[in-house]
């Protein structure tokens, strides 16, 4: 027995499983000797790492276009648009008939089901949005770039809303109520916010403002995207959801930010589903060091815990980034699958990160892991997963197969032919601006027509109505405001990043 074929027996699967290569031992290739992952073991989640240039997202694309062909849907974020090719079927070059050979992988052409979506209006796909109330004050904390104490100011200012009936659907509805506690008239009601300063509200309108200058305010608001429809099939084959992100590369806190609350809506809506044979969803969260990037201790803390509970509803999640280190470590140890693409030695910083990421991995007779991570050729990762059984496989240097789809960009004009084809357009391609928070506040302080003046002008002995009495009106309207605030309040305390999940 070789030590090809010694470590491709780790590998070995009874049940279906996702092909990623062969295994490589001192410069060669056993095309026999295949390196694969349980579809079984998927939703113990997986990370897949490695430096710019290295073909992190040929393995994405490797990975969704075999979970689609199993039926299972995919989420991924497209960050530069090189994975709108899952679209279309790939060609055999010379590279891809070699890979081929090398590989034992009887190589024939496919495309995928492919949705193409857009955080907010503006981009050529099919825009989605979340409203503010929905994304909830921690996650929102992010996309703002808030401290703990401007976090917490801002849960505060949800909570106002909330037990006032206060729609928080868009951008402007959140700033009308920081305008209107920062305001004379609103003074009262800020001191009432446990001693909530008017500096640090301040502080949190301005980051709102800047937010709606960077075009964020195209994301937040109606109608709100149904996380069920990312749990599509085509003719038995799941479909690839793809966020196309091009023209969000300036606003990254925003559409990683975005990954997590779809995932905490996923875990909402889904049932406990136990183990199965394969995954209901795969997330993928790719340049993953952005959603770990300045994060508060309360958003990595609901992040370790999504990630170590969704398990149990059947959704597998991979981190995609530059160097494992990105990963805090309480959702690293989460991870079952790794996929280790080559990694840089050049500086003091890559260095200790390369020890580090040695660590992590299985002993091995057969590599020295130090040098095997730092001479990984382009399509080439050291891997180790789960077997079915649930123990960690040996350690093995992979040569990745080729993907089946087209490994280029369709370009912006077929992703938006196809998104204007999609079911999805005629769902969620134009905004709803119903009344809300902006509307209700802004009838408040708008003077009252000439009758209703002179109406209320004689005596003026009558009881002083509050606030809410005053943005709502009639006693009908209160009711149905009171008891949907009472709800929303419930549903507050439910999410798992204080967002709220409404009943659909």
């Amino acid at each position: 027995m070789t030590a090809q074929t010694d470590i491709a027996a780790g590998y070995a699967a009874e049940g279906a499983a996702i092909e990623l290569g062969s295994v490589l031992v001192d410069g060669a290739v056993e095309p026999g000797a295949h390196v694969r992952i349980p579809l079984a073991m998927l939703n113990r989640h997986g990370l897949v790492a490695g430096a710019t240039g290295t073909g992190k997202t040929k393995t994405l694309q490797l990975l969704a276009e075999q979970l689609s062909a199993a039926g299972v849907p995919v989420v991924m974020a497209d960050v530069k648009g090189d994975l709108s090719g899952l679209s279309q079927r790939g060609s055999a070059d010379d590279r891809v008939t070699s890979r081929a050979k090398e590989t034992g992988d009887d190589w024939q052409p496919q495309a995928c089901p492919v949705q193409f979506l857009s955080l907010g209006t503006g981009g050529a796909a099919v825009p989605v949005r979340a409203s503010i109330t929905s994304f909830g004050p921690i996650l929102l904390s992010k996309v703002l770039g808030l401290n703990d104490t401007q976090e917490s100011t801002l849960g505060l200012v949800f909570h106002w809303a909330d037990t006032r009936g206060l729609a928080l659907l868009d951008t402007k509805d959140l700033r009308s109520v920081i305008t209107h506690l920062t305001s004379d008239e609103g003074k009262e009601d800020l001191r009432g916010l446990g001693g909530v300063s008017s500096a640090t509200a301040g502080v949190i309108l301005r980051s709102l403002v800047n937010l709606e200058a960077q075009g964020g305010d195209t994301f937040f608001g109606e109608p709100e995207l149904d996380p069920r429809d990312l749990m599509r099939q085509v003719d038995g084959r799941g479909v690839v959801t793809l966020l196309e992100l091009a023209d969000l590369q300036a606003r990254p806190a925003l559409f990683s930010t975005f990954l997590m609350w779809l995932l905490a809506e996923l875990f909402e809506v889904l049932p406990e589903a136990g183990d199965l044979d394969r995954p209901k969803l795969v997330f993928f969260f790719d340049e993953a060091h952005l959603l770990f990037s300045g994060a508060s201790k309360a958003f990595k803390e609901q992040i370790t815990r999504t990630v170590k509970l969704i398990r149990s509803k059947g959704v597998g999640v991979f981190f995609c980034t530059q160097l494992p280190t990105d990963v805090p470590n309480e959702v690293l140890s989460q991870l079952g699958a790794r996929i280790q693409h080559a990694l840089r030695g050049f500086t003091p910083e890559d260095q200790a990160a390369l020890a580090k990421t040695v660590k992590t991995y299985p002993t091995t007779p057969h590599y020295r892991l130090d040098k095997a991570l730092t001479s990984l050729g382009i399509g080439e990762a050291v891997v180790t997963v789960l077997s079915e059984k649930g123990a960690p496989t040996p350690v093995a240097w992979t040569r990745l197969r080729a993907p089946r789809s087209l490994m280029d960009t369709i370009g912006p004009d077929a992703i938006r032919t196809a998104a204007e084809s999609s079911e999805l357009h005629a769902k969620y391609a134009e905004t709803v601006d119903r009344e809300s928070a902006y509307e209700e506040l802004a009838a408040k302080v708008a003077p009252p027509p000439a009758e209703q003046q002179r109406e209320a002008a004689p005596g003026r002995d009558r009881e002083e109505p509050g606030l809410v009495d005053k943005v709502l009106g009639n006693s009908a309207v209160k009711s149905f405001f009171r008891s949907a605030a009472s709800a929303l309040g419930r549903e507050i305390t439910r999410g798992i990043f204080g967002t709220s999940r409404k009943r659909r």
